[in-house]
């Protein structure tokens, strides 16, 4: 058989794993803008949820809901991002569904058990993250930000020339409020993704429960770093997401544990590794404290 021939047979999957690919791809966007659409149909009302924070805190101060347009295209913007939002919300089943038919057949049958529940508890995480942002991180950085208005004659500047009180109240804009809204959203949804990722990764051997323990100083200052970043310059909101993260890395450390434990038993009941070996290290909080060296009489 000729170079041309080897060529031949091996460029024809290619183009058909090309074409499949296109195809998973329309019908994901197709799904997208379907999303997208009936969410702009709708806009307003999916607007005026997300702002219910908002408005619970001012109700609370006894102050009304008003947002304002700042420019006469902001409502505009503020119905595309409505609808990008929503659309990706309501296609991400369909998404997820093409690209798990994309790349199913390429995998053994023990692969596909195995990376199916992952699929299936990213999404769930994600909504159970947006769902914390939403429901309890932001009226508390609201609140916070809605404390520093000036009212009335409690201690506020006064204006010399004027020798009136200077009022400073909260007149937000409709677009910068979901900017802020759905970057809650957002940063919250990703984060709780963490146990997911790397019970992923400890299931492929990727990471392992012990390493994961034993970079735990370097994870702590790598959460700071995170909740400095995605989250608002405020102490209260900064502390919330870096208490949620690090608890769901310790969670993780756990699920990866498990996960070595079932793979070490597997193992065992096939007879690849004998009663007393195993692929791991054993994982031990106290031991990661102990400065104290590891018994070689304990390893395999």
């Amino acid at each position: 058989m000729s170079q041309s021939d080897d060529l031949d047979d091996t460029a024809a999957p290619l183009i058909e794993h090309l074409a499949e690919l296109r195809t998973r791809l329309i019908r994901s966007v197709v799904a997208f803008i379907i999303g997208m659409v009936i969410c702009f149909t709708v806009a307003t009302p999916i607007f005026n949820f997300l702002t219910d924070p908002l408005c619970e805190v001012l109700a609370t101060r006894g102050q009304d809901c008003d947002l304002i347009f700042i420019s006469p295209q902001e409502g505009f913007f503020v119905a595309i991002k409505v609808s990008l939002l929503g659309g990706l919300f309501l296609a991400f089943p369909v998404i997820a569904g093409q690209m798990w038919r994309f790349v199913a057949p390429g995998l053994y049958k023990s692969e596909r058990g195995a990376f199916l529940p992952f699929l299936i508890a990213s999404p769930f995480m994600f909504v159970m993250g947006a769902a914390f942002a939403f429901y309890v991180v932001t009226p508390l950085a609201y609140d916070f930000f809605l404390g520093f208005q000036q009212f009335g004659d409690s201690g506020q500047a006064v204006v010399p020339e004027v020798g009136a009180p200077l009022s400073v109240v909260f007149q937000g804009s409709a677009q910068e409020y979901l900017n802020l809204t759905i970057k809650f959203i957002v940063a919250f949804g990703l984060c709780f993704q963490l146990p997911v990722l790397l019970t992923l990764m400890g299931k492929a051997g990727l990471v392992t429960a012990r390493g994961l323990g034993e970079v735990r100083k370097y994870a702590v200052v790598g959460i700071l770093v995170l909740a400095a970043l995605v989250t608002p310059p405020d102490v209260i909101t900064q502390v919330i997401l870096f208490v949620v993260v690090y608890g769901l890395y310790e969670i993780s450390i756990l699920l990866v544990a498990r996960v070595e434990r079932k793979r070490t038993e597997e193992l065992r009941a096939e007879g690849v590794l004998g009663p007393n070996e195993t692929l791991y290290d054993d994982f031990d909080d106290a031991e990661l404290d102990d400065d104290e060296p590891e018994d070689e009489s304990k390893r395999p």
